[in-house]
């Protein structure tokens, strides 16, 4: 397979701003994109020349203005061609690959998953190259790949390190670009997913959001001035430090009291099973703790407390304009939601403003198409740091 080379790279510092001001809000007259981002007249035609030249932007008739009254070029809105590049995302779980294909604005337009048989790295590149050949159909123009993957990533290329594949140094991009010959991006599944948030979802025009995943573990992203705040121990056990109470339940690993211990599946299994003898699917002890039996109701209801500290600590500190709460365990909510909400008012001030929850109920496509969009940042828009 080979690459096809985006064809308006490099882009300069200013063909930059103008590309992702255009991508993230547009279409866009060229009065209201000088005003965005401060520019006069003259710089903005010099810089969108090129970009329209190349084929990444173009003018579109504005909405509602007959032909015979447009005064020519300068008003008419600027948009990207969204079709003239297509992306793969995928995302990696302990035992399922989900893939996608989207367009430069990150729609979904294709999906492909594979079982994953094991964990061995070649292994797993292979998978990842059949599947690029299958996503591949239809869509031959490729920009790249995006990978999502729960774990620390390095440089965007290597997996430093994720405990639910059992990896330790895995360089994952280089694998996958040898059996596919596109340039890949590798990077976080919760860093992924924010960046998709923020670019062409929930954050969308956003100064302040943050994003929290419940499920196999916990997952938190922070967004200031519209950019997500990269730190050191990404995915290096959020949630597992902090204690939420002293005197909460054991991990089998003997953490107490943690967000992790009272708020992820695994955990939430365990104690439930610790306590009955019987082991039941998460979605079986959400049923159950509905229909009124006594432990899995008392989990559950532990874990929306446990939910409801969490999101009133972040909106006490983070003071986000909205809080956006994702991933497989989101189904607490159904049951629990009144739980979360009542102790999210009882641990913030009384007359601080009513924090804005956004549950997105969700599968892992999304999460691959956050990688997809890291891939359209970093392989398209050459941005070095998002």
């Amino acid at each position: 397979m080979t690459a096809v080379a985006a064809s308006w790279l490099p882009l300069s510092t200013g063909e930059r701003s103008v590309a992702i001001e255009v991508l993230v809000h547009g279409p866009l007259s060229r009065t209201e994109l000088a005003r965005r981002l401060d520019l006069s007249a003259g710089s903005l035609t010099r810089l969108t020349k090129p970009l329209i030249e190349s084929g990444l932007l173009i003018e579109v008739p504005e909405a509602g203005t007959p032909a015979e009254v447009r005064q020519g070029r300068p008003s008419q809105p600027l948009d990207v061609v969204a079709e003239s590049r297509s992306f793969i995302g995928f995302k990696i779980t302990e035992d399922m690959v989900y893939g996608v294909v989207t367009t430069l604005r990150s729609e979904i337009v294709a999906r492909h998953d594979r079982p994953l048989a094991g964990h061995d790295p070649a292994e797993v590149a292979d998978l990842l190259a059949e599947m690029t050949v299958e996503l591949a159909r239809g869509y031959p123009r490729l920009a790249g790949i995006g990978i999502g993957v729960g774990g620390f990533v390095q440089e965007r290329a290597v997996v430093g390190e994720s405990p639910f594949l059992h990896w330790r140094d895995v360089p994952l991009g280089e694998l996958v670009e040898e059996r596919t010959g596109l340039p890949v991006v590798v990077e976080n599944d919760v860093a992924a997913l924010v960046e998709a948030e923020t670019w062409f979802g929930a954050g969308r025009g956003l100064d302040r959001f943050v994003v929290l995943t419940i499920g196999a573990g916990i997952g938190y992203g922070l967004v200031l001035g519209g950019r997500r705040v990269p730190y050191a121990e990404e995915d290096r056990g959020f949630g597992r430090h902090w204690i939420i109470d002293p005197n909460g339940p054991l991990t089998p690993d003997g953490h107490r009291g943690s967000a992790v211990s009272l708020l992820t599946i695994p955990n939430i299994r365990y104690q439930v099973q610790a306590a009955t003898g019987h082991d039941h699917t998460y979605e079986e002890i959400l049923a159950l703790a509905a229909a009124g039996d006594p432990m899995p109701a008392r989990v559950i209801d532990e874990a929306g407390r446990a939910l409801g500290v969490l999101v009133a600590q972040i909106a006490n500190f983070a003071m986000p304009q909205k809080i956006m709460l994702a991933g497989e365990g989101v189904g607490l909510m159904d049951v629990a939601g009144k739980t979360v909400e009542d102790t999210i008012r009882a641990h913030r001030h009384p007359l601080a403003s009513p924090v804005d929850l956004e549950t997105r109920v969700s599968d892992f496509h999304d999460w691959a198409r956050g990688a997809a969009v890291l891939a359209i940042q970093v392989l398209v828009l050459g941005v070095a740091e998002v």
